[in-house]
C-alpha cells in the first residue's frame, strides 16, 4: 500500500464563525466527495467537531479544505487537528452529522 493511501484517523475542531452558516452540510458533502467517513457536529463552544477517517492523502486534502474553506458564509479563524494515527480498517460506513 503506498504512503498515501495508508488508513488514517484523525479529530479536528473548526473556530470561527461556523456554526448556522451550513458548515455541517458542506463538511459533509466535501467528506463524502473525497470518499472519506466520520461525522461533524456543532459544539456549545460555538465550534465544529468531528472525526475524519480514510486515505492519508484524501484526510490531508480534507484538513486543508477544513482550515482554508469551509462552507460559503463561514470565517473560518482555525482548526486544530489532533489524535492523528493509523488505523487497520474505518470505524464508519459513511459521513454523517451528529445533531
Amino acid at each position: 500500500m503506498a504512503e498515501g493511501d495508508t488508513l488514517i484517523s484523525v479529530d479536528y475542531e473548526v473556530f470561527g464563525k461556523v456554526q448556522g452558516v451550513f458548515f455541517r452540510k458542506y463538511t459533509q458533502a466535501e467528506g463524502k466527495k473525497l470518499g472519506l467517513v466520520g461525522w461533524v457536529q456543532n459544539t456549545n463552544r460555538g465550534t465544529v467537531q468531528g472525526q475524519l477517517q480514510g486515505p492519508r492523502s484524501k484526510v490531508h486534502h480534507m484538513q486543508e479544505w477544513l482550515e482554508k474553506e469551509g462552507s460559503p458564509k463561514s470565517h473560518i479563524e482555525r482548526a486544530n487537528f489532533n489524535n492523528e494515527k493509523a488505523i487497520l480498517k474505518l470505524d464508519y460506513s459513511d459521513f454523517q452529522i451528529v445533531k
